[in-house]
């Protein structure tokens, strides 16, 4: 027998008042225990987990077994299909070897680029619509397995549309990898999910990193096509491993499915060494997952907009950013560029560089900026919110590239893109833990993939800015970035909705902000807004 003071909602609360001493008789609790009294205002011991409620929902099931061997174990094996990033940074490395081996004009090295793009924006919101209908683990498995197959094939291209083709069906599969932050997210608890998120994202950081270093040791011996090849090794792992991944229980409960969501977080609370919550697991069943009307309902409707165009503009000016400096590595300088201009017109339109050791030197320690763009953005995320973070990231990268139009040295010129990248990287960062949040589990998936959809819009237009314009205006070209993230900081500004120390709202049917302050985060005289 527990004795309590009852300070939370439940089912009971209509029957025995909302204030006042209860006891609770728990079955099974062997009899020679000694009865414990609580005071008034004393925490409820762990061991009793959740002993104030006859019935738990997902959320309070997360937040009582808490963090632990579980996600430790999904963090490694969703950050190998985060990893993806090779696939990415493979981009900057190929378009400048396939258009001095296949000669190629640039609006056609532009295209190569554009293509995989293609395949991610036609086919994120399907992957999220997949994995709303039928669950997050089943749209990531088919994704990645998809990834991994045409990236080997596109290392046997014989010519350029073969290639062109390959690494457009790689696009396809990419656009679904970004569930892999959906499945992850609803496995965390609120105090850590930001942060762990964030440090997800260090397997970004870490495959941009490794195809820089296998670029340097494979190119100039084996070739772009086992760096294609090889590139797909995270992805491989995952294959392995994903076997081990268990469904979403929010979503098993959103889809009735209750004796697995209760199985999943079992095992959850047997591998961290916690205790469930006591009590009955609530479902609260959904049929019509993953409609894009939802999305447009009016709690959500100006979130969903102002999030397409940051997503838009984050993707826009990163790979942008990523294009760009190959290009004024290549150059020197922007003043190089705009001194060359006329020569280069003078020249064949054929005329390639190679990238040289230098060019792979530099663009290691840009990539190298992923990792302080992460710890800037964990320090200041759950300090200031996710909205001025967002903000934040955008100003800078804006400045920056303000910055670039003086005539600067090499050394400063790296300095600078090493600033802009890891500070638009941190936006990008800081985008994938609040648009999980801000969407309810029904529609999560499918918020996440359109917004990765509008995000490969962006990426898809700015190989012709950062490569194509970049021939005819330098100054124009950092202008069109500088302006766009200046937007894009507004943007963040305006989104109605903080996510910043709140729950996971399970079903769109219910108002933003019912089910999401986690139970427990305020005292009985706090109201809940």
């Amino acid at each position: 027998v527990v004795k309590f003071r009852r300070t939370g909602e439940s089912s009971r609360s209509e029957e025995d008042g909302i204030s006042g001493e209860h006891e609770v008789h728990i079955e099974g609790v062997r009899a020679e225990l000694e009865p414990v009294e609580l005071g008034d205002g004393a925490a409820v011991p762990k061991e009793f987990a959740n002993p104030t409620d006859d019935t738990f929902m997902v959320e309070d099931a997360v937040e009582a077994i808490g963090f632990g061997k579980f996600q430790w174990k999904l963090s490694v094996i969703t950050g190998l299909a985060w990893a993806n990033a090779m696939e990415m940074m493979i981009l900057s490395i190929l378009a400048p070897q396939l258009h001095c081996e296949w000669r190629l004009p640039s609006w056609q090295v532009a295209l190569l680029t554009s293509v995989v793009f293609v395949g991610m924006m036609s086919s994120s919101t399907l992957w999220g619509n997949i994995s709303d209908q039928y669950g997050r683990k089943t749209g990531l498995k088919i994704s990645v397995l998809w990834t991994l197959y045409y990236g080997i094939l596109s290392g046997f291209a014989p010519i350029y549309s073969w290639i062109l083709v390959l690494r457009g069906l790689v696009g396809f599969g990419i656009g679904g990898v970004p569930q892999s932050v959906t499945l992850y997210a609803e496995f965390l608890p609120m105090k850590t999910r930001a942060k762990c998120i964030l440090l997800i994202e260090v397997f970004w950081a870490l495959g941009t990193v490794f195809e820089v270093l296998l670029a340097v040791v494979v190119m100039p011996t084996l070739g772009w096509r086992w760096l294609l090849i090889l590139s797909a090794l995270p992805l491989l792992l995952f294959a392995g491993l994903c076997f081990w991944l268990p469904e979403s229980a929010r979503y098993d409960v959103l889809s009735g499915n209750q004796e697995k969501a209760l199985a999943t977080l079992k095992r959850i609370a047997t591998e961290n060494g916690a205790p469930m919550p006591l009590g009955k697991l609530v479902i609260s069943r959904q049929e019509d997952r993953g409609k894009m009307r939802d999305l447009f309902t009016p709690p959500f409707r100006w979130t969903t907009l102002l999030l397409w165009f940051i997503w838009f503009s984050n993707a826009f000016s990163y790979y942008g950013l990523v294009l760009l400096t190959t290009e004024l590595f290549q150059a020197g300088d922007v003043c190089s560029i705009s001194s060359r201009r006329q020569e280069v017109k003078a020249k064949c339109s054929l005329t390639c560089e190679y990238l040289t050791e230098e060019d792979y030197t530099d663009l290691l320690w840009t990539t190298l900026s992923e990792f302080p763009g992460v710890l800037v953005t964990l320090w200041i995320i759950d300090r200031i919110g996710r909205k001025k973070t967002m903000a934040l990231s955008f100003l800078v990268f804006s400045f920056c590239s303000l910055l670039l139009f003086l005539c600067v040295g090499r050394n400063v010129l790296t300095v600078l893109l090493f600033i802009a990248r890891a500070f638009i990287s941190g936006g990008f960062q800081a985008a994938y833990v609040y648009t999980p949040e801000v969407y309810p589990t029904a529609t999560r998936a499918l918020g996440l993939g359109t917004c990765s959809g509008m995000a490969r819009v962006g990426a898809l237009i700015t190989p012709f800015i950062a490569q194509v314009m970049l021939e005819s205006s330098v100054y124009l070209t950092l202008v069109v970035y500088s302006g766009c993230c200046l937007l894009a900081a507004l943007a963040s500004c305006f989104l109605p909705i903080e996510t910043k120390g709140r729950g996971l709202q399970e079903s769109s049917h219910k108002e933003w902000g019912q089910e999401m302050v986690g139970r427990g985060s305020h005292s009985p005289g706090e109201s809940q807004e």
